[in-house]
Parts: structure tokens; C-alpha cells; sequence
């Protein structure tokens, strides 16, 4: 679907030392904010998943946008937050990614994710 974040997920856990997932947007961002998670983000989310996590993360210090880096639009379902000091480099590898149907490409699949 277009809210699949397969391809992203593959990407970055190759540019990261580990990519966690808890299943609850409010407890990654408060998560983020209390530097237990350095960043997070995601897509396909409703606004009652984000919107305390949002305001805890802000409070703490912590930046929340777009993948782009532009104002966070909460009607778009479309996250990044982080504690600021990877914000443009996690929003850069958010562009840089390729689309799912390069992952999901026979053979290099494997090679890929």
C-alpha cells in the first residue's frame, strides 16, 4: 500500500546501528523524548496515535516534521520526530530512499533487507 514503510525500514537498518519498533506511536515519540530512541518515524498514522506523543517530544526539546523536514502536518499521517541532532540526516535518508518496488526485486531482495 502507499503507507508501507517496508522499503524505508530496509534502508535505514542498514544506515543505523538498530531500528526498533514498539507498535505504539505515542510510546516511540515519548520514547524519543526521554532519549531512550534517537528518532522515529512513520507513515499511514491517525491523528489520536501521534498527537500526545507529539506535544511530549516538543516539550522535551525534541523536533518534529515532515519526511522533508517541512512543518509536521498531523492530517497526513506522515511523521519524523527526533531529538534534533540527527533530524536532517534521518530526513535526508527518508528522501533517499528507493521505491519499494526496487526492494521487492526478485534476486536482490535478499541482498537489500
Amino acid at each position: 500500500t502507499v503507507d508501507n514503510n517496508y522499503a524505508e525500514f530496509c534502508y535505514l537498518t542498514h544506515l543505523t546501528q538498530g531500528v526498533r519498533r514498539s507498535g505504539s506511536a505515542a510510546m516511540d515519540l515519548a520514547y524519543v523524548a526521554c532519549g531512550r530512541l534517537d528518532g522515529y518515524w512513520e507513515r499511514g498514522l491517525s491523528p489520536w496515535d501521534v498527537t500526545a506523543g507529539v506535544v511530549i517530544l516538543q516539550e522535551a526539546g525534541g523536533i518534529v516534521t515532515a519526511y522533508d523536514g517541512s512543518p509536521f502536518q498531523l492530517e497526513t499521517g506522515r511523521i519524523l520526530a527526533t531529538n534534533g541532532q540527527i533530524h536532517a540526516s534521518l530526513s535526508q535518508a527518508l528522501q533517499n530512499v528507493p521505491p519499494i518496488e526496487v526492494w521487492a526485486d526478485g534476486d536482490r531482495f535478499s541482498k537489500l533487507c
